[in-house]
């Protein structure tokens, strides 16, 4: 079975990790361990920061809402 597609907000979050990548974390994730992985590997560089914050918005899909 596939993937669903990325909701409006993932596509968004992953803009936002282009320029602060802890920031599009900690909206997807708040502050847990993948925050604090971020922000060390930002701070190491910046690449490995946007592509750790990319593989947590794709990895962590929001659930669908049951109306």
């Amino acid at each position: 079975m596939s993937n669903p597609p990325s909701s409006n907000w993932d596509v968004l979050l992953y803009f936002v990790a282009i320029f602060l990548p802890p920031v599009a974390v900690f909206f997807k994730r708040g502050i847990l361990a993948d925050f604090w992985i971020n922000l060390l590997l930002c701070l190491l560089g910046w690449i490995p920061g946007v592509i750790h914050a990319w593989y947590v918005i794709s990895k962590y899909e929001r659930p669908a809402v049951a109306l």
